[in-house]
This record gives structure tokens, sequence and C-alpha cells, in this order.
């Protein structure tokens, strides 16, 4: 039998030390490049030297690419998926100790170098010597590691079940390495005759509130999506301000009944949503100007469970002409106290309405052009576009202000559950069990990841009316960004998430637990498989 690269808890650590210096933060050249530095590595497993069609890289957006790493028994059908990201954030915060952000052994010794400058949590886990510090550490380049282990030891033993690993770029911003991978995903179940039986993904456990120390696994994923507003009101000079009407004005009355609001709260399993916030206000203008401002934006952040799009859509349009009517109401107030005449009242209009407006009013070709203007500015953003979009048409159908344009902007992450599922369920307890049983490790379950994973774009169930709304209220939909959700649809394998402990994630003190990552949760995930694989080859 040949020796395994990647079999004990040190050769855990050198191979995530490795990983972690491969900086890959997103939209950087190191993203690109890290997926064909992790080829290369794996290539030089016997298996891949034997089947080198079985790994390969596919192509996303804007030159990135993910990758597949494929363990085929020749006999079996049922496949295990084991997804990742590789893309992290950005590590400015690090300061002083940017260089080091990912070089996880020598940040570390400098942190307890340094510990005045660290509060008294961190310093503690510092002393401990219990856990490693750097970027991507904890989020999530440890999954990945564990799911190369997984392979590497599948293909040496010859384990009775297929493992696919994907391992994908943009995670952390669009998802675009997910979203692309899911129609190859269907084209690999059809060249190799694959049968998903489940979708694992390595994402950390993440606390549920600060001082949260428990150890989690996770049988589904909270949604996100973006509702967005454009206030369009009417301009005029800052020397006679009654003469028009801010679309900071009507923007705050949105902002005000969307911030904290529990009517977009749901509670499922006894698990609750966090309340919207707001992502995102600003003036569309570019530039200062005595000319008062009258279009805006604004983004808000709600999170899902089991409602969908189309619903999200009808609550905010329902939430702005609350807005909207206290706007009129205080304006009428204003316009009365300075006996001065309104300028119009304001009115909640869809971005599906505004371009069919706009298509009847000037054609189909105009909608066009002025879409493919805008996304010739490559250096804005989707959320950027889909505002400059709206922007755009309303200009040129003036005769709807003063209005809010709702509509939505990406990414749309769908909620996904499997709490329930025959295989999840005996997954679970599995793990419970054998975790207090090896390692004294106490195992508890959330039915919502709420970190946000790619999960979100396998084993999607919406029947298409919740989809078609946010279709149809996303300026940049079919352009920029899409969601393949006929696709997603027939990924309809259960999904579950078990990864390793860490603190901080997203922050300079981000850190994963050594125990926890190198020694207990990939061998509970390995005997999970071979479970699961006895328990499919009975069924």
């Amino acid at each position: 039998m040949n020796e395994m690269r990647w079999g004990t808890p040190d050769d855990l650590r050198s191979l995530l030390c490795e990983l972690v210096s491969w900086k890959s933060m997103t939209l950087s050249m190191g993203e690109r490049q890290f997926p064909m530095k992790l080829q290369a590595k794996l290539q030089d497993l016997e298996y891949y030297r034997e089947f080198p069609e079985h790994l390969a890289l596919h192509n996303a957006d804007l030159r990135r690419k993910f990758l597949t790493a494929l363990y085929k028994q020749p006999e079996a059908t049922d496949t295990i998926c084991l997804i990742s990201h590789f893309d992290t954030v950005n590590t400015e915060e690090y300061g002083d100790f940017e260089p080091l952000a990912t070089q996880p052994e020598e940040l570390t010794k400098i942190f307890l170098d340094r510990r005045t400058e660290v509060t008294e949590d961190v310093l503690q886990d510092l002393e401990s010597g219990e856990y490693l510090f750097g970027r991507g550490t904890m989020d999530m380049k440890m999954g990945l590691v564990m799911h190369m282990r997984l392979i590497e030891k599948a293909s040496i033993e010859k384990w009775p079940i297929n493992l696919l690993l994907l391992t994908v770029p943009d995670e952390e911003v669009n998802s675009s390495g997910m979203r692309y991978a899911v129609p190859v995903l269907l084209d690999l179940q059809k060249e190799y005759g694959l049968t998903y039986k489940l979708f694992l993904n390595g994402e950390p456990v993440f606390s549920q509130k600060p001082g949260d120390y428990k150890y989690y696994v996770y049988s589904g994923t909270i949604g996100k999506i973006i509702p967005g507003a454009l206030f369009y009101g009417k301009e005029t000079h800052a020397g006679e301000p009654h003469s028009g009407l801010t679309s900071p004005y009507i923007a705050s009355f949105l902002t005000q009944q969307m911030e904290w609001n529990d009517e977009f709260q749901e509670t499922v399993f006894g698990e609750k949503t966090p309340v919207p916030v707001t992502l995102q206000q600003k003036d569309i203008r570019l530039e200062y100007s005595t000319q008062t401002p009258y279009r805006s934006a604004a983004l808000y952040n709600v999170f899902l469970m089991e409602k969908n799009a189309s619903e999200i859509m009808d609550l905010f349009e329902g939430v702005a002409n609350k807005a909207a009517a206290a706007c009129n109401d205080s304006y009428i107030k204003v316009c009365q106290k300075h006996k001065v005449d309104l300028i119009g009242k304001v009115k909640v209009i869809r971005y599906k309405e505004l371009l069919e407006y706009a298509a009847n009013k000037f054609g189909n070709e105009f909608v066009e052009e002025v879409k493919m203007e805008i996304h010739a500015h490559e250096e804005w953003d989707d959320r950027e576009k889909s505002f400059r979009i709206t922007d755009k048409l309303m200009i040129q159908c003036q005769e709807l202000a003063p209005a809010i344009i709702i509509l939505y902007a990406p990414p749309f992450y769908p909620a996904v559950n499997s709490s329930g599922d025959i295989l999840v369920e005996d997954c679970i307890r599995f793990m419970k069990t054998r975790a207090s049983e090896k390692f004294r490790l106490p195992v508890e379950r959330i039915h919502y990841f709420n970190g946000i994973c790619d999960l979100s774009y396998v084993n999607y169930t919406d029947e298409g009316e919740g989809w078609s709304t946010f279709e149809k209220n996303t300026p940049v939909w079919g352009d920029s960004y899409t969601l393949p959700f006929n696709e997603m649809k027939r990924l309809n394998a259960p999904v579950i998430n078990i990864g390793p402990f860490g603190k901080d994630a997203h922050k300079r003190t981000e850190r994963l637990h050594i125990k926890n990552a190198f020694e207990e949760v990939p061998l509970l995930v390995e005997e999970m498989i071979h479970m699961l694989s006895l328990q499919l080859q009975k069924s």
C-alpha cells in the first residue's frame, strides 16, 4: 500500500500552512493561480498519475477556474461531493502584520511576542498553544485540506464509494465559482454514471453569539437576498429648497422602515434569521454640486429560511409603500406650512414595471443599449451596475417621479435545509455518538448554517415563482449575473456541513483549533463516510 502524504496531524498542518501561503484573496491574481497550484499538488498522488482525466480545471468568470478531483470506484455509482472554496477575504486589517497574514506559524509566534496588542480572550488562546492564526486557516482552507486527505485515503484504500472534490473561487463575494460549477457537476454525473447521495461542505464552525465555543454540525444553510431601492426625487438649487424634493429625504423613510424590521424575521426549528440591516446608502451622483441630490440608492440585507424571492419582494413592496405614505404625509405638512405646491406624491414601482414602461416608451432596442452602455464599465460591480441601469431608465422616464424603484441586486443565496432526511439524520447521530465516545467532544446540530455558503446552489426546491420574481426584478440578470435555477434543482441530494472549529473569521485574529482541525474532525468525517458507504450498500 502507498504511504499517505497527508495521513498524520503534522502532515495536515504542513499542508494547511502551504495552502494558506498561496494568497488567494477574492478577485486577486492569487485567486486565479491557486487552483493551478492545487492541481499540480494533487497530480503527485499515485491515483491521479494513473487516472489524470479524473483531475480537471474548469472555467469560471474573470479568468478564474475551479477544480474537480474525482475518486471513482469502478463498480460504484453512489457519490459524495466534497465542497469547499479557496478564496479568502483581504488582509489589510493585519496592519504591520500583513506580510505574515498568510504565514500561520510565523504569525502565531509574532502575536505571542506582541501580546499587549490583542484582547484577553485572544491572549488566552495564544498562551494555550491550541490555536493556529492566519487568513484562511479557519475560513476555509482547512476544509479543503480535510477533503484532500479523504480523496488520498479513499484512493489508496480503494473505498467502495465515489468521492468528488470540488473547490471553487469567489465564495466571499458573488459565489461565481459555485454558480459555474453547478452544470459541470451535472456533466460529471452523466459522464461517469454518478449518483450524488450527499453534498458535504467543510465550512468552519461559526459561533451563534459572542463567547459561544460549542462544536456544531449543520443540516442546512441560511439564505440571503439583497433588496435595493433607487430613490428618485426632483432636483433644485440648494437656495430654493421648496422647489424640489431630495432623494435622501425619501430614502430616510424606507431605511428607517427596513432597518431591524422583524417582519422579515423567520423562525424555523427554533432558529431565527437575523433582522435586516442597511448594507449601503448613497448618492448616485459622482461629484459635489449645489444642485440638490435627487437620485439616491440603498441596499438592504435580508436573510431567508423558508421564504422565496417572490414572498420577500411582496413584503419589501409593502414596507416601501408604508415608507412612501409616511414620506408623503410628512412632505405635505412641510408644503402646507410654507404654502408651496407639492412636487408630487412618492410612489413605489418595481424594476420590472419600470423596464416595461421604458420598453413601451422607447422600444426594446433602447433598453438593451442602456444595459450595454452600463455593462461596458468594468470598474463597476453588479450592485453598482444594477443601480446605474435603473437610474438611466428613470432619467428617461422622469414623469414617473418622485418614486421609489425597488429591485434586487446580486448575490442571491437560496436557503437549503435537509433536516429530517434519513441520511443526514444518520450522519448527525453518528457524529454526536462517535465524537463523544472518541474525543469527549459534545456535538450539537444547527439547522441553518449562519455563515452563508455554496450549499445554497444545490438541492434547490422552489417551484418557479420565486426565481421568476428574482429574474424580472434584477437589472443585471442574464448579462453579468445569472443563477442556474433549473440545474440547481437537478442536484437534489441532501446537504450537510461539517468543518473545523475556529474563531474570528474575517478578523485579523482568525484562528483554527489545532486538535479539532488536525485530529478530531478529519477522523470523524472519515468514519462517517465509511458508515454511509455501508448503509448505502445495504439499501
